[in-house]
């Protein structure tokens, strides 16, 4: 635990960074994102398009200072929001060339969600030391 807490502002760069690839590649190559948005949804496309965006921007958002709290609970609230598209994946089999359809990704995958959830959750506390 002291490797965390010794890493955290590491660790914040290496989480924006990993939101701001992964939004951008929501432009780059959209139809793996859109083929595994649930079928009750509207607009697949539209929603991977904006998702990317709202991920490059919080991602970005994570190395302001002053938007590091909003940023993190925005990622808390996108995390949670595209879950349903990571078990439309997994559960329908909906296979991306590269990325393996075996339990056992899908074992990891799934809950690998909520920590990256906690990741970003643990961003949305102020401490006067990050601004000093």
């Amino acid at each position: 635990m002291a490797f965390l807490h010794r890493n955290k502002d590491r660790l914040r760069v290496v989480l924006a960074v990993c939101m701001v690839v992964a939004g951008v590649l929501h432009f780059v190559v959209p139809q793996p994102f859109i083929r595994i948005v649930p079928g009750f949804l509207p607009a697949p496309a539209m929603l991977v398009y904006l998702s990317g965006a709202i991920e490059v921007l919080l991602g970005l958002g994570l190395l302001v200072p002053a938007l590091q709290q909003i940023s993190a609970w925005g990622l808390v609230i996108l995390f949670v929001a595209v879950y349903p598209a990571n078990l439309n994946m997994a559960f329908n089999h909906i296979q991306i060339s590269g990325i393996p359809d075996t339990w056992w990704f899908h074992a990891f995958r799934l809950p690998f969600q909520f920590v990256l959830i906690a990741w970003a959750y643990w961003y949305t506390r102020f401490e006067a030391a990050q601004f000093s």
